[in-house]
Protein backbone atom coordinates (compact mmCIF):
# COMPACT_ATOMS: atom_id res chain seq x y z
CA UNK A 1 0.00 0.00 0.00
CA UNK A 2 1.36 3.26 -0.98
CA UNK A 3 0.16 7.09 -1.69
CA UNK A 4 -2.18 7.17 -4.55
CA UNK A 5 -0.50 8.75 -7.89
CA UNK A 6 -3.02 11.63 -7.81
CA UNK A 7 -2.43 12.62 -4.38
CA UNK A 8 -0.10 15.68 -4.71
CA UNK A 9 3.26 15.49 -3.52
CA UNK A 10 4.22 17.07 -0.55
CA UNK A 11 8.27 16.49 1.18
CA UNK A 12 9.33 17.48 3.69
CA UNK A 13 13.31 17.73 5.32
CA UNK A 14 13.26 17.17 9.06
CA UNK A 15 16.74 17.81 10.80
CA UNK A 16 17.40 17.36 14.76
CA UNK A 17 18.53 20.58 16.05
CA UNK A 18 21.94 18.74 17.41
CA UNK A 19 23.99 21.08 15.96
CA UNK A 20 24.58 23.10 12.24
CA UNK A 21 23.83 21.41 9.06
CA UNK A 22 26.85 19.52 7.70
CA UNK A 23 27.37 18.23 4.15
CA UNK A 24 25.08 14.81 4.51
CA UNK A 25 22.67 17.20 5.77
CA UNK A 26 22.38 19.25 2.59
CA UNK A 27 22.50 16.41 0.63
CA UNK A 28 19.60 14.77 1.98
CA UNK A 29 17.99 18.52 2.09
CA UNK A 30 18.37 18.85 -1.56
CA UNK A 31 17.42 15.21 -2.52
CA UNK A 32 14.41 16.11 -0.92
CA UNK A 33 13.76 19.55 -2.00
CA UNK A 34 13.86 18.66 -5.87
CA UNK A 35 12.31 15.43 -5.55
CA UNK A 36 8.98 17.96 -4.73
CA UNK A 37 9.59 21.02 -6.85
CA UNK A 38 9.96 18.87 -10.13
CA UNK A 39 6.94 17.06 -9.15
CA UNK A 40 5.39 20.55 -8.62
CA UNK A 41 5.20 19.82 -4.91
CA UNK A 42 5.59 21.33 -1.38
CA UNK A 43 8.20 21.22 0.58
CA UNK A 44 8.36 21.63 4.38
CA UNK A 45 10.81 22.11 6.72
CA UNK A 46 10.37 20.17 10.39
CA UNK A 47 12.65 20.50 13.11
CA UNK A 48 12.69 17.73 15.09
CA UNK A 49 13.25 19.47 18.91
CA UNK A 50 12.48 16.43 20.99
CA UNK A 51 15.53 15.44 23.03
CA UNK A 52 16.56 18.69 25.03
CA UNK A 53 19.82 16.68 26.46
CA UNK A 54 21.16 16.47 23.18
CA UNK A 55 19.80 19.76 21.56
CA UNK A 56 21.67 22.83 21.03
CA UNK A 57 19.51 26.28 21.45
CA UNK A 58 21.41 27.93 18.99
CA UNK A 59 20.98 25.01 16.43
CA UNK A 60 17.41 25.78 15.30
CA UNK A 61 18.54 29.47 13.76
CA UNK A 62 21.26 27.82 12.20
CA UNK A 63 19.64 24.97 10.74
CA UNK A 64 17.59 27.55 9.20
CA UNK A 65 19.78 30.17 8.42
CA UNK A 66 22.25 27.33 6.52
CA UNK A 67 19.08 26.06 4.36
CA UNK A 68 18.46 30.26 3.28
CA UNK A 69 22.00 30.56 2.56
CA UNK A 70 21.76 27.90 0.16
CA UNK A 71 18.48 29.20 -1.42
CA UNK A 72 16.66 26.49 -0.12
CA UNK A 73 13.57 28.22 0.84
CA UNK A 74 10.55 26.21 2.23
CA UNK A 75 7.07 26.55 1.85
CA UNK A 76 4.01 26.34 4.71
CA UNK A 77 5.43 27.20 8.66
CA UNK A 78 8.66 25.35 9.93
CA UNK A 79 7.22 22.86 12.73
CA UNK A 80 8.89 22.31 15.66
CA UNK A 81 8.33 19.00 17.04
CA UNK A 82 8.35 20.41 20.94
CA UNK A 83 5.30 22.70 20.41
CA UNK A 84 2.95 19.67 19.49
CA UNK A 85 3.26 16.92 23.06
CA UNK A 86 -0.42 17.12 23.15
CA UNK A 87 -0.94 15.68 19.98
CA UNK A 88 1.65 13.12 20.47
CA UNK A 89 -0.06 11.96 23.70
CA UNK A 90 -3.55 12.11 22.17
CA UNK A 91 -2.23 9.55 19.13
CA UNK A 92 -0.33 7.37 22.25
CA UNK A 93 -3.58 7.42 24.11
CA UNK A 94 -5.52 5.79 20.99
CA UNK A 95 -2.46 3.16 20.60
CA UNK A 96 -3.29 2.16 24.12
CA UNK A 97 -6.75 1.93 24.07
CA UNK A 98 -6.01 -0.37 20.88
CA UNK A 99 -4.12 -2.60 22.80
CA UNK A 100 -1.51 -1.84 19.91
CA UNK A 101 0.73 0.23 22.87
CA UNK A 102 1.61 -0.76 26.54
CA UNK A 103 4.31 0.42 29.31
CA UNK A 104 7.36 -1.34 30.05
CA UNK A 105 9.84 -0.86 32.83
CA UNK A 106 12.88 -3.57 31.20
CA UNK A 107 16.09 -2.03 31.09
CA UNK A 108 18.05 -2.57 27.84
CA UNK A 109 20.55 -5.04 29.97
CA UNK A 110 17.34 -6.81 31.11
CA UNK A 111 15.85 -7.35 27.03
CA UNK A 112 19.63 -8.04 25.88
CA UNK A 113 20.01 -10.85 28.97
CA UNK A 114 16.54 -12.85 27.52
CA UNK A 115 17.40 -12.28 23.73
CA UNK A 116 14.99 -9.18 23.48
CA UNK A 117 12.38 -10.88 25.41
CA UNK A 118 10.42 -8.62 28.25
CA UNK A 119 11.53 -10.49 31.52
CA UNK A 120 8.26 -8.84 33.42
CA UNK A 121 5.77 -10.00 30.37
CA UNK A 122 4.92 -6.33 29.68
CA UNK A 123 3.36 -6.41 26.88
CA UNK A 124 0.91 -9.52 27.96
CA UNK A 125 -0.05 -7.01 31.04
CA UNK A 126 2.84 -7.78 33.19
CA UNK A 127 4.14 -4.79 35.85
CA UNK A 128 7.84 -4.21 36.47
CA UNK A 129 8.67 -3.44 40.38
CA UNK A 130 6.75 -0.06 41.49
CA UNK A 131 10.01 1.63 41.79
CA UNK A 132 11.09 1.73 37.77
CA UNK A 133 10.43 3.82 35.36
CA UNK A 134 8.43 3.21 32.85
CA UNK A 135 8.69 3.34 28.77
CA UNK A 136 5.40 2.75 26.21
CA UNK A 137 6.42 0.84 23.10
CA UNK A 138 4.26 -0.59 20.13
CA UNK A 139 3.02 -3.97 19.99
CA UNK A 140 4.31 -5.13 16.44
CA UNK A 141 3.20 -7.70 14.75
CA UNK A 142 5.06 -10.45 13.38
CA UNK A 143 5.98 -9.38 9.31
CA UNK A 144 8.06 -9.72 6.46
CA UNK A 145 7.30 -6.21 5.12
CA UNK A 146 8.14 -5.45 1.46
CA UNK A 147 7.87 -2.46 -0.37
CA UNK A 148 9.70 -0.29 -3.78
CA UNK A 149 11.66 2.23 -2.54
CA UNK A 150 12.22 4.95 -5.02
CA UNK A 151 15.77 5.17 -4.83
CA UNK A 152 16.65 1.76 -3.56
CA UNK A 153 14.60 -0.04 -5.55
CA UNK A 154 12.83 -3.46 -3.83
CA UNK A 155 12.98 -3.54 -0.21
CA UNK A 156 12.44 -6.02 2.23
CA UNK A 157 12.06 -6.56 6.34
CA UNK A 158 11.50 -8.81 8.86
CA UNK A 159 9.81 -6.90 11.72
CA UNK A 160 9.72 -9.42 15.02
CA UNK A 161 6.59 -8.82 17.80
CA UNK A 162 8.09 -7.84 21.18
CA UNK A 163 12.03 -8.10 19.61
CA UNK A 164 11.51 -5.32 18.05
CA UNK A 165 9.06 -3.10 19.42
CA UNK A 166 9.61 -0.09 19.77
CA UNK A 167 9.52 3.12 21.95
CA UNK A 168 7.08 5.82 21.68
CA UNK A 169 7.40 6.92 24.97
CA UNK A 170 10.63 7.30 26.52
CA UNK A 171 11.42 6.71 30.15
CA UNK A 172 12.56 9.90 30.61
CA UNK A 173 9.12 11.32 29.91
CA UNK A 174 9.93 12.27 26.15
CA UNK A 175 8.32 11.57 23.44
CA UNK A 176 10.58 9.15 21.11
CA UNK A 177 11.69 9.80 17.32
CA UNK A 178 9.00 6.16 16.06
CA UNK A 179 5.75 8.08 17.28
CA UNK A 180 6.52 12.02 16.05
CA UNK A 181 7.80 10.99 12.98
CA UNK A 182 4.66 9.46 12.32
CA UNK A 183 2.42 11.86 13.90
CA UNK A 184 3.75 14.46 11.78
CA UNK A 185 4.14 13.05 8.30
CA UNK A 186 -0.22 12.04 8.95
CA UNK A 187 -1.00 16.01 9.86
CA UNK A 188 0.91 17.41 7.68
CA UNK A 189 -0.05 14.77 4.61
CA UNK A 190 3.61 14.03 3.32
CA UNK A 191 3.22 11.80 0.59
CA UNK A 192 6.69 11.35 -0.14
CA UNK A 193 9.42 10.79 2.25
CA UNK A 194 13.06 11.26 1.02
CA UNK A 195 15.67 10.83 3.57
CA UNK A 196 19.07 9.15 4.92
CA UNK A 197 19.58 5.54 4.52
CA UNK A 198 20.49 5.51 8.12
CA UNK A 199 16.88 5.37 8.75
CA UNK A 200 15.78 2.64 6.00
CA UNK A 201 15.33 0.25 9.17
CA UNK A 202 12.37 1.99 10.63
CA UNK A 203 10.75 2.01 7.73
CA UNK A 204 8.70 -1.37 8.79
CA UNK A 205 8.18 -0.26 12.01
CA UNK A 206 7.06 3.19 11.00
CA UNK A 207 4.26 1.64 8.45
CA UNK A 208 2.80 -1.06 11.33
CA UNK A 209 2.11 2.50 13.30
CA UNK A 210 0.39 4.41 10.49
CA UNK A 211 -1.50 0.74 9.68
CA UNK A 212 -2.78 0.66 13.00
CA UNK A 213 -3.82 4.38 12.88
CA UNK A 214 -5.83 3.80 9.84
CA UNK A 215 -3.81 5.98 7.60
CA UNK A 216 -2.04 5.67 4.04
CA UNK A 217 1.38 4.74 4.03
CA UNK A 218 3.76 7.13 1.77
CA UNK A 219 6.13 7.02 -1.00
CA UNK A 220 9.70 6.27 0.52
CA UNK A 221 12.79 6.96 -1.06
CA UNK A 222 16.39 6.59 0.99
CA UNK A 223 19.49 8.21 0.05
CA UNK A 224 22.84 6.30 0.62
CA UNK A 225 24.59 8.08 3.11
CA UNK A 226 27.77 10.57 3.38
CA UNK A 227 31.01 9.09 4.19
CA UNK A 228 33.95 11.19 5.77
CA UNK A 229 37.65 10.74 5.01
CA UNK A 230 37.44 7.60 7.72
CA UNK A 231 34.86 5.77 6.18
CA UNK A 232 32.05 6.56 8.72
CA UNK A 233 28.86 8.13 8.53
CA UNK A 234 29.06 11.82 8.44
CA UNK A 235 27.57 12.97 10.86
CA UNK A 236 27.15 15.29 14.14
CA UNK A 237 28.33 12.35 16.44
CA UNK A 238 31.31 12.07 14.50
CA UNK A 239 32.24 15.91 14.19
CA UNK A 240 31.07 16.65 11.29
CA UNK A 241 32.16 20.17 10.10
CA UNK A 242 29.30 22.54 9.79
CA UNK A 243 28.41 23.65 6.30
CA UNK A 244 30.29 27.08 5.01
CA UNK A 245 27.15 29.17 4.85
CA UNK A 246 29.41 31.61 2.97
CA UNK A 247 30.27 29.10 0.37
CA UNK A 248 26.35 27.99 -1.02
CA UNK A 249 26.95 27.46 -4.55
CA UNK A 250 30.22 25.18 -4.32
CA UNK A 251 28.72 23.26 -1.61
CA UNK A 252 25.52 22.50 -3.67
CA UNK A 253 28.03 21.78 -6.43
CA UNK A 254 29.60 19.24 -4.49
CA UNK A 255 25.71 18.07 -3.19
CA UNK A 256 24.77 17.74 -7.04
CA UNK A 257 27.74 15.88 -7.64
CA UNK A 258 27.00 13.51 -4.53
CA UNK A 259 23.19 12.93 -5.74
CA UNK A 260 25.19 11.85 -9.02
CA UNK A 261 23.50 14.53 -11.28
CA UNK A 262 26.80 15.61 -13.31
CA UNK A 263 26.10 19.20 -13.64
CA UNK A 264 28.08 20.62 -16.83
CA UNK A 265 31.82 22.13 -15.82
CA UNK A 266 30.50 25.62 -17.18
CA UNK A 267 28.40 25.83 -13.87
CA UNK A 268 31.07 25.71 -11.77
CA UNK A 269 31.59 29.43 -11.09
CA UNK A 270 27.77 28.99 -11.21
CA UNK A 271 25.32 31.21 -8.07
CA UNK A 272 23.30 28.63 -5.83
CA UNK A 273 19.91 30.41 -7.49
CA UNK A 274 21.73 29.55 -11.25
CA UNK A 275 22.79 25.61 -9.96
CA UNK A 276 18.98 25.35 -8.06
CA UNK A 277 17.44 26.27 -11.58
CA UNK A 278 19.83 23.80 -13.63
CA UNK A 279 18.90 21.26 -10.90
CA UNK A 280 15.09 22.17 -11.14
CA UNK A 281 15.11 21.44 -14.98
CA UNK A 282 17.50 18.61 -15.21
CA UNK A 283 16.76 16.43 -11.89
CA UNK A 284 17.13 12.82 -12.44
CA UNK A 285 16.79 10.54 -9.80
CA UNK A 286 17.36 7.64 -11.06
CA UNK A 287 21.11 8.66 -11.19
CA UNK A 288 21.42 8.94 -7.58
CA UNK A 289 23.78 6.49 -6.78
CA UNK A 290 23.43 3.37 -5.16
CA UNK A 291 26.40 3.41 -2.55
CA UNK A 292 27.70 5.75 0.10
CA UNK A 293 30.06 8.87 -1.18
CA UNK A 294 32.25 10.49 0.46
CA UNK A 295 32.50 13.92 1.45
CA UNK A 296 34.48 16.15 -0.81
CA UNK A 297 37.70 17.43 1.12
CA UNK A 298 37.88 20.56 2.34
Amino acid sequence: MSAETDTPYRGRFAPSPTGPLHFGSLVTALASYLEARCHDGAWLVRIEDLDPLRESPQAIDSILHSLEAHSLFWDETVRRQSLRLDRYRQLLDRLIQQRRAYTCGCSRKELLAHGGRHPFKCRDGGHAPPERPLATRFALNDEVARWQDLILGPQQQTVNAELDDPVLLRKEGFIAYQLAVVADDIDQDISHVIRGSDLLETTAQQNQIRRALKVALPEYGHIPVILNQQGQKLSKQNYAPALNDDAPANNLWHALQALGQQPPPELARATADELLAWARTNWCRARIPLVSHQQPEA
